[in-house]
């Protein structure tokens, strides 16, 4: 008998990640502070990259709570405009409500899929960033593509992703442990996921499929510091969705002790009384 193999389906996926960050939104917000910390130079190097200052229209694709939509906003001051866009509604309150609570008048929020950017009715931006957003998408082209139709002609391009997993030991060590413990296969081809766009040159071809032009890629190394390593396993549990998506076939028993053995496996980093995990990201921007 012929078994058809198992084949990506996006639309299910995106369904799954947006009620994953529907249920996380609160604590993803709540994060705020150690995002900052912990992404917050990389953030500020992309918006350098792509040339945002005072004035400049920024489409923020995939804004979840809008840590960085509030440094876009800073940036810009009153006289630009940030649109900040995510699939899941939930999080997207949450960016709304700090824009509002910090006086920032110029950002409005619109759900919307990162995928079908086109269909924004708005004049051109200066600059579309994205901050660990593109690695989600199914079809990471047509989301490029649609950051470049809302681009004005010689705007900026921007996107941050996590570097290889080997380079990313906090959070690639919890994802082998729960595969392996859930038996779970490999990522079916063409699914995405946090190390899709871990490769410099993947993350160059993807723009050039997208048409952009004038490419550059920055590495920063982005330590998750933080009090211990059961500070860092609370922040992971609270705040990836896609965790939780992995160990839903084990009883919960078998998640506690999955859920044991990465508290013990990042002890490894912890040091001197402080948890350092090992991340590098990758700053890309391109112009059209």
């Amino acid at each position: 008998m012929n078994i058809k193999p198992k084949v990506f389906d996006p639309a299910a996926f995106k369904e799954t990640t947006r009620n994953q960050w529907n249920s996380a939104a609160e604590a993803w917000d709540r994060w705020s502070p150690l995002l900052s910390r912990w992404l917050g130079p990389a953030t500020e190097l992309m918006l350098d990259m792509t040339h945002v200052q005072k004035g400049s229209r920024v489409l923020d694709v995939a804004a979840g709570a809008g840590e960085q939509t509030m440094a876009i906003a800073r940036r810009t001051g009153p006289t630009g405009y940030v649109l900040a866009t995510d699939l899941s509604p939930s999080i997207l309150d949450h960016a709304a409500a700090n824009a509002k609570q910090a006086g920032y008048g110029h950002v409005d929020t619109m759900v919307k899929d990162g995928e079908a950017l086109s269909e924004i009715e708005t004049q051109p931006f200066d600059a579309v960033i994205s901050r660990v957003g593109l690695i989600y998408f199914p079809d990471q082209v047509k989301a490029l593509t649609g950051m470049r139709d809302q681009l004005r002609e010689g705007g900026h391009v921007g996107a941050m992703t996590y570097a290889a997993a080997d380079l990313n030991g906090f959070f690639s060590i919890p994802v082998g442990i729960i595969r392996r413990r859930a038996a779970l296969p490999a990522p079916l081809p063409g699914q995405p996921g946090p190390f899709s766009l871990g490769d410099p040159d993947v993350l160059v071809q993807r723009f050039r499929e997208a048409g952009f032009s004038d490419i550059q890629i920055e590495r920063v190394p982005a330590p998750v510091r933080l009090g211990s390593a059961l500070e860092c396993l609370q922040f992971e549990q609270e705040s990836f969705g896609a965790l939780h998506q992995m160990l839903g076939g084990l009883s919960d028993e078998e998640q506690d002790d999955a859920w044991a053995e990465i508290e013990e496996a990042l002890g490894a980093f912890d040091k001197d009384g402080q948890f350092e995990g090992p991340c590098e990201m990758l700053v890309a921007s391109a112009i059209k």
